[in-house]
């Protein structure tokens, strides 16, 4: 067995600390899920049903997010979505390429969602449970990322400056050795998220709606992602625009305005 910086290896098999962390967070999601629920009045063990539903449809839709939308670093080896569609076995072997964060959560609401059709729990309810877990299991996957010294930002001098060694920079920064924490930056802002969702499902309980609180995590979690990208050195390219950036934009915005749309008539303190 040899531990290394990016996971432990016993014989030929690796273990990578990134899949660890997202199982971690995984379970830690769903045991803040689980709390939350039951202050909405529901069954706090559905949350652990809820858990390998959720967490095989996030793989999926993250898997299929980053085929769709490959950054700009594969892109420019060749590793195209016609490259994914013409080898499919590429397409399922996740130690290449990555996951997508957003088609992540799209992928474990779809299945969450389909999941209470059949067995007829309100998923308006389950969502607002499920919304401050999912950002706790966003920012311990994120150290995932640092293990895997994949999502670092721009070059900094600051103090909090990361380390990036020369096998995992981009050709054209191989001579620059620190960049912006991105991983540290989001898992910030993503504990910054939970902790406002658990005050407003608090604050304003009573008042709100079956997938307000979830609402409330897009916006938040939107306008991060989209300001994070800025520092963003391997985007996801659509055409010329940063494809990643610009949904997180159009996420936040809407989800406020379904947010303001809901809540127009009611007491201005909401």
């Amino acid at each position: 067995m040899s531990i290394q910086f990016d996971g432990i290896l016993i014989g030929t098999f690796k273990i990578y600390y990134y899949g660890v962390l997202i199982v971690l967070g995984a379970v830690a999601a769903t045991w803040l899920a689980s709390r939350e629920a039951k202050r909405y009045g529901e069954n706090p063990e559905l949350a652990w049903d809820l858990l390998p539903i959720a967490l095989i449809g996030g793989i999926i839709g993250a898997r299929l997010w980053h085929v769709l939308l490959p950054p700009a670093s594969m892109v420019e080896q060749g590793i195209t979505t016609a490259y994914y569609l013409t080898h499919p076995l590429d397409m399922l072997n996740l130690r290449r390429g990555g996951l997508g964060i957003p088609g992540a959560v799209i992928g474990g609401l779809l299945a969450v969602w389909i999941y209470s059709r059949s067995k007829k729990f309100p998923m308006g309810v389950w969502a607002n449970a499920i919304a401050p877990g999912l950002a706790l299991a966003q920012a311990i996957g994120r150290w995932g990322n640092y293990f895997n010294q994949e999502l670092y930002g721009a070059p900094t001098n600051l103090p909090w400056k990361l380390y990036i060694d020369p096998l995992h920079r981009l050709p054209e920064y191989a001579s620059v050795e620190y960049y912006h924490p991105l991983f540290f930056y989001e898992f910030l802002w993503n504990l910054l998220n939970m902790g406002i969702l658990l005050w407003v499902a608090r604050r304003f309980e009573g008042k709100l709606k079956p997938w307000d609180v979830f609402l409330v995590y897009a916006v938040i979690y939107g306008v991060g992602r989209f300001a994070l990208e800025f520092l963003r050195l391997d985007p996801a390219p659509l055409g010329t625009i940063n494809a990643n950036q610009m949904i997180m934009l159009v996420v936040a915005i809407a989800s406020a305005g379904v947010l303001f749309w809901r809540h127009r008539r009611i007491d201005s303190q909401l």
